[in-house]
């Protein structure tokens, strides 16, 4: 690798340039992730800055912990029997459940993604 330099006021400095890096919106558990690096997995986080790849993997997390997220929901709905027809008759009861199965969801999700 050839290295170019570029002389201002009597001093050379290096032509660098960083790689191109992608520039994705990072969702709430794409956060979570980043803090929890940063203060747990020191090294990762290093890595992946100094690799220019930290907004691609945040990114990445989030998408998979969303789809996770969603996947989770589904399947606890279905096992515990609320459907639309609970929801049309007691909508109370409906919105109680599915609170408590996003709660359970968000739980899962953080500690087998988000938190390792």
């Amino acid at each position: 690798m050839k290295i170019t330099y570029r002389e201002e006021n009597g001093c050379f400095y290096p032509n660098l340039k960083l790689p191109k890096q992608t520039n994705y919106t990072i969702g709430k558990y794409g956060l979570l992730h980043l803090d929890f690096i940063k203060a747990h997995r020191k090294g990762r986080y290093t890595s992946l800055v100094s690799e220019c790849r930290l907004n691609e993997y945040l990114h990445k997390v989030d998408l998979e912990t969303n789809e996770l997220l969603e996947s989770i929901i589904t399947s606890l709905a279905v096992e515990r029997g609320i459907d639309e027809d609970l929801k049309a008759h007691d909508i109370l009861c409906w919105v109680a459940e599915m609170n408590n199965i996003k709660a359970s969801a968000e739980e899962t999700v953080l500690r087998e993604v988000v938190y390792v």
